[in-house]
Protein backbone atom coordinates (compact mmCIF):
# COMPACT_ATOMS: atom_id res chain seq x y z
CA UNK A 1 0.00 0.00 0.00
CA UNK A 2 1.24 3.14 -1.00
CA UNK A 3 1.38 6.51 1.27
CA UNK A 4 -1.00 8.89 0.07
CA UNK A 5 1.40 11.63 0.05
CA UNK A 6 3.69 9.88 -2.49
CA UNK A 7 0.95 9.71 -4.33
CA UNK A 8 0.93 13.99 -4.59
CA UNK A 9 2.51 15.09 -7.60
CA UNK A 10 5.37 17.37 -6.55
CA UNK A 11 3.60 20.45 -8.11
CA UNK A 12 0.29 19.77 -6.31
CA UNK A 13 2.73 19.76 -3.15
CA UNK A 14 4.46 23.18 -4.10
CA UNK A 15 1.24 24.58 -4.31
CA UNK A 16 -0.28 23.86 -1.54
CA UNK A 17 2.44 25.00 0.39
CA UNK A 18 3.35 28.09 -1.59
CA UNK A 19 -0.20 29.50 -0.67
CA UNK A 20 -0.02 28.35 2.58
CA UNK A 21 3.68 30.43 2.89
CA UNK A 22 2.21 33.25 1.23
CA UNK A 23 -0.93 33.49 2.57
CA UNK A 24 0.90 33.93 6.09
CA UNK A 25 1.02 37.76 7.60
CA UNK A 26 4.37 38.13 7.69
CA UNK A 27 4.53 37.55 3.94
CA UNK A 28 2.23 40.26 3.16
CA UNK A 29 4.30 42.63 5.71
CA UNK A 30 7.27 41.98 4.20
CA UNK A 31 5.83 42.66 0.12
CA UNK A 32 4.51 46.13 2.04
CA UNK A 33 8.56 46.88 3.33
CA UNK A 34 9.71 45.90 -0.42
CA UNK A 35 6.99 48.54 -1.74
CA UNK A 36 8.08 50.95 0.99
CA UNK A 37 11.87 50.53 0.20
CA UNK A 38 11.63 50.91 -3.43
CA UNK A 39 9.15 54.31 -2.94
CA UNK A 40 11.87 55.68 -0.35
CA UNK A 41 14.67 55.05 -3.08
CA UNK A 42 12.57 56.80 -5.78
CA UNK A 43 14.22 60.38 -5.12
CA UNK A 44 17.67 58.11 -5.40
CA UNK A 45 17.34 57.03 -8.35
CA UNK A 46 15.72 59.71 -10.02
CA UNK A 47 12.58 58.19 -10.49
CA UNK A 48 13.79 57.28 -13.41
CA UNK A 49 12.12 54.66 -15.98
CA UNK A 50 14.70 51.84 -14.89
CA UNK A 51 13.01 52.60 -10.87
CA UNK A 52 9.54 52.08 -12.38
CA UNK A 53 10.69 49.19 -14.37
CA UNK A 54 12.15 47.52 -11.36
CA UNK A 55 9.36 47.47 -9.35
CA UNK A 56 6.66 46.97 -12.63
CA UNK A 57 8.46 43.84 -13.71
CA UNK A 58 9.35 42.02 -10.38
CA UNK A 59 5.51 42.79 -9.39
CA UNK A 60 4.33 41.00 -12.98
CA UNK A 61 6.22 38.23 -12.36
CA UNK A 62 4.74 37.17 -9.67
CA UNK A 63 1.34 37.99 -10.23
CA UNK A 64 2.03 35.42 -13.02
CA UNK A 65 2.94 32.86 -10.87
CA UNK A 66 0.88 33.43 -7.95
CA UNK A 67 -2.41 33.29 -10.65
CA UNK A 68 -1.27 29.78 -11.51
CA UNK A 69 -0.59 28.71 -7.80
CA UNK A 70 -3.71 30.21 -6.56
CA UNK A 71 -5.79 28.53 -9.81
CA UNK A 72 -3.94 24.73 -9.05
CA UNK A 73 -5.07 25.49 -5.03
CA UNK A 74 -8.90 26.65 -5.92
CA UNK A 75 -9.24 23.63 -8.10
CA UNK A 76 -8.22 20.89 -5.55
CA UNK A 77 -10.51 22.67 -2.89
CA UNK A 78 -13.23 22.74 -5.10
CA UNK A 79 -13.31 19.45 -6.23
CA UNK A 80 -12.61 18.05 -2.80
CA UNK A 81 -15.80 19.84 -1.62
CA UNK A 82 -17.68 18.76 -4.23
CA UNK A 83 -16.79 15.02 -3.40
CA UNK A 84 -17.65 15.65 0.14
CA UNK A 85 -20.94 16.80 -0.97
CA UNK A 86 -21.76 14.07 -2.93
CA UNK A 87 -20.84 12.23 -0.20
CA UNK A 88 -23.65 13.86 2.18
CA UNK A 89 -26.06 13.48 -0.93
CA UNK A 90 -25.49 9.67 -1.73
CA UNK A 91 -25.23 8.96 2.64
CA UNK A 92 -28.80 11.18 3.28
CA UNK A 93 -31.99 8.94 3.06
CA UNK A 94 -34.21 10.45 0.78
CA UNK A 95 -31.25 12.87 -1.11
CA UNK A 96 -31.90 12.77 -4.99
CA UNK A 97 -28.64 10.74 -6.15
CA UNK A 98 -29.69 12.44 -9.36
CA UNK A 99 -27.80 15.45 -7.88
CA UNK A 100 -24.58 13.71 -7.76
CA UNK A 101 -21.95 15.04 -10.10
CA UNK A 102 -24.17 18.48 -10.89
CA UNK A 103 -20.60 20.31 -11.83
CA UNK A 104 -20.75 17.98 -14.85
CA UNK A 105 -23.69 18.94 -16.55
CA UNK A 106 -24.03 21.46 -19.81
CA UNK A 107 -25.13 24.94 -18.37
CA UNK A 108 -28.28 24.55 -19.44
CA UNK A 109 -28.81 21.30 -18.26
CA UNK A 110 -27.59 23.11 -15.13
CA UNK A 111 -29.50 26.06 -14.89
CA UNK A 112 -32.97 23.64 -16.05
CA UNK A 113 -32.49 21.92 -12.59
CA UNK A 114 -31.63 25.49 -10.76
CA UNK A 115 -34.48 26.23 -12.04
CA UNK A 116 -36.69 23.22 -10.65
CA UNK A 117 -35.38 24.22 -7.55
CA UNK A 118 -36.01 27.65 -7.30
CA UNK A 119 -39.27 26.88 -8.27
CA UNK A 120 -39.83 24.63 -5.09
CA UNK A 121 -37.80 27.26 -2.62
CA UNK A 122 -40.94 29.65 -3.68
CA UNK A 123 -43.66 26.88 -3.27
CA UNK A 124 -42.11 26.35 0.13
CA UNK A 125 -41.83 30.41 0.93
CA UNK A 126 -45.53 30.81 -0.17
CA UNK A 127 -46.59 27.95 1.77
CA UNK A 128 -44.53 29.81 4.77
CA UNK A 129 -46.00 32.66 3.98
CA UNK A 130 -49.90 31.36 4.01
CA UNK A 131 -48.84 29.24 7.75
CA UNK A 132 -47.74 32.51 8.89
CA UNK A 133 -51.06 34.52 8.36
CA UNK A 134 -53.35 31.73 9.17
CA UNK A 135 -51.36 30.60 12.44
CA UNK A 136 -51.93 27.25 11.11
CA UNK A 137 -49.26 24.84 8.45
CA UNK A 138 -50.76 25.02 4.83
CA UNK A 139 -52.74 21.95 3.72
Amino acid sequence: MSDARSDVSWYSRFAKAAARFCARPHVFAVAVALIGVWIVSGPMFGFSNTWQLVINTGTTIITFLMVFLIQNTQTRDTEAMQVKLDELIRATKGAQNRLLDLEELEEDQLDEVKHKYEDLASKAREGRAEADATGSPPA
